[in-house]
């Protein structure tokens, strides 16, 4: 029996691209991450990368399900906005196109956590 096996040409392969964090971007995610966990209230973190888009998930303890999830959808950006950040519900909190603004929903968690800490 034989079989037909699809061939991808090397140029068609070459040219698929999967969306990912920029340095500049992960510099300011980390930076946000780096306070949490100083603070104790963010343990661990996973990066997955996929074809339309790329996650960066926070979780509180290791072995949990995802607290926080910012999702960087470059085809959104248009209508929602490209970064958004999805709760543990799966209710976004906040999308906008510029990253600062989206990662903005912590500072209020932590000036509240400076004070009381």
């Amino acid at each position: 029996m034989l079989f037909n096996h699809p061939v991808i040409s090397q140029e068609k392969f070459l040219s698929y691209e999967k969306v990912c964090f920029e340095k500049r971007e992960l510099n300011k995610i980390l930076n946000v991450y780096g306070r949490m966990v100083s603070l104790g209230e963010w343990r661990d973190y996973s990066i997955s990368i996929f074809r339309d888009h790329a996650v960066f998930s926070i979780y509180k303890g290791y072995g949990e399900s995802a607290l926080y999830t910012l999702e960087k959808r470059p085809k959104s950006i248009k209508r929602n906005g490209k970064f958004s950040i999805v709760g543990v519900d799966g209710a976004i909190l906040k999308r906008a196109n510029d990253l600062e603004i989206t990662l903005s929903i912590f500072s209020r968690k932590l000036i509240k956590l400076y004070k009381t800490g």
